[in-house]
Formats: C-alpha cells, structure tokens, sequence
C-alpha cells in the first residue's frame, strides 16, 4: 500500500471563536490527542515519548528511534548517513501500521497525522501538510519577501514568508508559548460559560 503525500486542507469557514481568527466549523477537540497517542502508539516504535504537536489542520508526531551500531572511529558524516539510513528503513518497516493510526486519528480528531522520527541531530519528517495561508501584503512587505528570493535565502515569495515566520518563531518562542497558554486558559473558561 503506498503511503500517501498529503497536500491541500479542508475546507475552511469562519467561525465562532477568536476574534479575526479562522476555524473550521465542526472541528472536533484534541486536547487529549498526546494522551490518546501515546497509548496507540507501538512501545517498540521510539525510545522515550514522542514530541505531539496539535495545531487546527494537523498533528505531528516525531520519536527518537534507536540509533543504528556504527564503528567506534567513524566520522560525523558516516553516522549522520547511518542515522538517516535508519530512519528510513524506520519509516518503510512502520508506514502500514502508521497509515492506519493516522486513519484513526483523523477519524477522531479530524485532523491528518503527520510523521517523523530522529536519531540525535538528524531528524525527518515523512509526511506533512502545505496549507495555503491567505496574505494580503502591501508593497514594503511585499519587496522584504522580494529581497529574499533575490538574495537566493528563499526560492519563492511563498517559501520567504515561511522562512520568516520561523525565525520569528525562534526568536520569540518562549513568549509564543505564553501566548498559547493564556488562549488555552480562555478556550476552556469560554467552554465552561452559560450557552448563548
């Protein structure tokens, strides 16, 4: 069976919850997506828990595989070739019990499942989903993007702005994730008010 590459999204309306912010109509929650793989999940697949990430359209899940035996004196560059000759063979020895986790997982939280596994510093992730994401730039932005793609940084103004979203997301990670806490608190005090 052959594993599928997954592209596009589903369809997308607004919604009844943050301001400016789109949701899909008939998402159903995940808060206990994490807790729900965890227990799915093969003990043999990874060494310790795997991270989980949930956003609206996806989740990722990435675990540290055992690393392959390589000799004692072998360079940086052979074990970063044995580690990723591992974690592929990991994702072909894996992808049909992976393809019906995912099947389960999307039947439960209506989101796809994407997969990855690392050894170390070398990490892959073998399916993920490309989300359009609507932008309206005006010209200043427009030629920050521009300047990237001239300056070779980026192939395209799509994959500029992407570029940029994640150092901003490196940079201001910590405060990203307070941000994320705070939403959370009010989702579940919006939850818990009276039905309008």
């Amino acid at each position: 069976m052959k594993e599928q590459h997954m592209h596009g999204h589903r369809g997308r309306g607004r919604g009844f919850g943050r301001p400016g912010g789109w949701q899909q109509a008939d998402l159903p929650p995940a808060d206990d997506a994490p807790a729900w793989l965890a227990g799915r999940l093969p003990d043999s697949w990874f060494t310790g828990e795997p991270a989980i990430t949930v956003d609206r359209e996806e989740i990722t899940v990435i675990g540290e595989i055992p690393a392959p035996e390589t000799a004692t004196d072998a360079d940086d560059a052979a074990r970063t070739a044995a580690a990723a000759g591992r974690i592929g063979r990991f994702r072909e020895e894996t992808r049909e019990q992976r393809m019906q986790i995912a099947d389960e997982a999307e039947a439960r939280y209506g989101r796809k499942v994407a997969w990855g596994a690392s050894i170390g510093d070398t990490k892959a992730v073998f399916t993920h989903l490309a989300v359009p994401v609507m932008t309206r730039l005006r010209q200043d932005e427009r030629r920050v993007l521009d300047t990237l793609v001239d300056a070779g940084v980026a192939r395209s103004r799509s994959d500029a702005l992407a570029w940029c979203v994640r150092l901003v997301g490196e940079h201001t990670e910590d405060w990203l994730s307070g941000l994320r806490d705070a939403m959370t608190e009010v989702d579940k005090l919006r939850a818990e008010g009276p039905a309008l």
